[in-house]
């Protein structure tokens, strides 16, 4: 691993027409906001630095379109579908201007950038057939004397204005998560993205107008998470808050958002457990995999690993072997593995999190290293049980192996977390794999593979501070819309 080698600067292909969309059209705010590649610190182009006055415009705009529904100018089912079929064409179509403005402003490699734009188009395929499931039933009133004489049934009704907040590290694919199931809901959605990547995010919801969704059922919102974040989830028209990134944000949004409806996926400390019978390499290249993907910048990284004694020492050479042959870069060199992280201060966090471990006794393996906003992949043993590394998310390319004697003690450890989203299990026992499964506390359990595995059809979330309700595009619409019930009283 040598020292990190940058690409020739060139412009991006794609900008937008304006710094924010709201009340149906693209518009500048008052104020503007900066966007910088993490990489070297190019300034990419700006966008609005919403206000909460211009907030206010954003939600008022959207929430006067839902609110026409009731006059008979609803926007169809059939419309809706045709519009996000012909949006997922389109994310296919721009593969390639997507892939590079994910890369630029973000923290992805151009390989990895490219795989996100597949899952996106994916994602609102997906959405599209929601459309057709949107479906009630009869309700049973002859099945109490209360119920002589009635019939009726209900049907799901869009909740009404989604206020989307998403994060740096999936700017397309988590930005389609929630527009995707909000639309194909009926709603209206005004989006909030990241502060470092709204380009992205724009440039999506320029294709879904370019599709045919109404453009004020849309608006975009970029700013800050204290101003116009906060502006967004408080809006007393706003009706239901989606919003994924870290805990402690996720508990200001729902001080904030107060009674509303909300959907958080609030992250994880993701634990693999691989037994002594379990394919040794196998299971080394997934966690090397599952760890250090996007920088380890995901909620579904590996980022504590429990391996069985006899097989320890050997798993923990096999894991510093595959991780010193990735390659660290400039996120545009198709070669490279590891990019930077979304900022140096975050780079640096990492690094402190790393030295603090290391002071209190952990064995660092390889890496540990930093050049700017780089981290190097990283594989510390020997771990004290309270260090950050081991307790916190840690949102970078560490990844933590301990060995353990016991099954119960493995499970027991993995547990040992205040995060619950996903985990994983390797061995070549069912009985053994589905006892692991049903103890551990998590949304989801991989059984051969590292927790850094998810469709975008599953039910997506977890217990604990993982998160609020489940995420996963049926499952989205379903909490994005409402059952809303029809009773005839006949005969008299």
């Amino acid at each position: 691993m040598t020292t990190v080698e940058t690409a020739p600067i060139a412009p991006l292909a794609w900008q937008p027409p304006a710094g924010a969309v709201w009340s149906g059209r693209w518009v500048d705010g008052a104020s503007a906001m900066p966007v910088h590649d993490p990489e070297d610190g190019t300034l990419l182009g700006h966008v609005t630095d919403a206000s909460p006055a211009e907030v206010d415009q954003a939600v008022t705009g959207v929430a006067t379109a839902v609110a026409a529904v009731g006059s008979g100018a609803g926007w169809a089912a059939w419309q809706r579908r045709e519009a996000l079929e012909a949006a997922s064409r389109l994310v296919a179509r721009h593969h390639e201007v997507l892939a590079e403005l994910i890369s630029r402003e973000g923290c992805k490699t151009v390989r990895e950038a490219r795989g996100e734009v597949s899952r996106a188009a994916e994602t609102l395929r997906l959405s599209a057939q929601q459309t057709g499931l949107l479906t009630g039933e009869t309700l049973p009133f002859s099945d109490t004397a209360r119920g002589a004489g009635r019939l009726g049934w209900y049907t799901r009704e869009p909740v009404g204005v989604v206020a989307a907040i998403t994060p740096f590290n999936d700017p397309l694919n988590l930005v389609a998560h929630k527009l995707g199931p909000a639309l194909a809901g009926g709603n209206g959605v005004v989006l909030k993205p990241a502060e470092a990547t709204p380009l992205t995010a724009l440039a999506f919801v320029q294709i879904l107008l370019d599709a045919g969704v109404p453009a004020d059922y849309v608006a975009v919102v970029p700013g800050t998470g204290a101003t116009a974040g906060r502006a967004l989830v408080s809006h007393p028209l706003v009706d239901l808050v989606s919003f994924t990134g870290g805990f402690r944000t996720g508990n200001e949004v729902a001080r904030a958002a107060g009674a509303k409806k909300t959907l958080m996926e609030l992250g994880g400390n993701n634990a693999v457990l691989v037994l002594d019978d379990a394919d040794r390499e196998a299971a080394a290249r997934a966690v090397v995999a599952g760890a250090f993907g996007v920088a380890g910048q995901n909620c579904l990284s590996v980022q504590r690993v429990f391996v069985a004694a006899p097989i320890a020492d050997r798993f923990v050479q096999d894991v510093v072997d595959a991780t010193e042959t990735l390659r660290v870069g400039s996120k545009s060199d198709p070669r490279t593995d590891i990019g930077p992280l979304i900022g140096e201060r975050e780079a640096r966090r990492v690094q402190e999190w790393v030295a603090e471990a290391c002071d209190g006794g952990a064995e660092l393996r390889t890496g540990g290293r930093r050049e700017g906003a780089f981290h190097w992949p990283t594989v510390l043993t020997n771990v004290p049980a309270r260090a950050r590394v081991m307790t916190e998310e840690i949102f970078g390319p560490v990844l933590v192996i301990e060995r353990f004697d016991t099954l119960d003690e493995a499970v027991a450890r993995a547990n040992d977390t205040r995060f619950g989203l996903q985990a994983g299990v390797f061995t070549a026992g069912l009985e053994s794999a589905l006892s692991v499964a049903e103890r551990l506390r998590v949304g989801a359990v991989m059984i051969n593979d590292s927790s850094d595995f998810r469709i975008d059809a599953m039910p997506f979330g977890g217990p604990k501070q993982s998160g609020v309700g489940r995420e996963g595009v049926r499952y989205a619409v379903e909490a994005m819309t409402e059952p809303k019930i029809i009773a005839v009283r006949h005969g008299g």
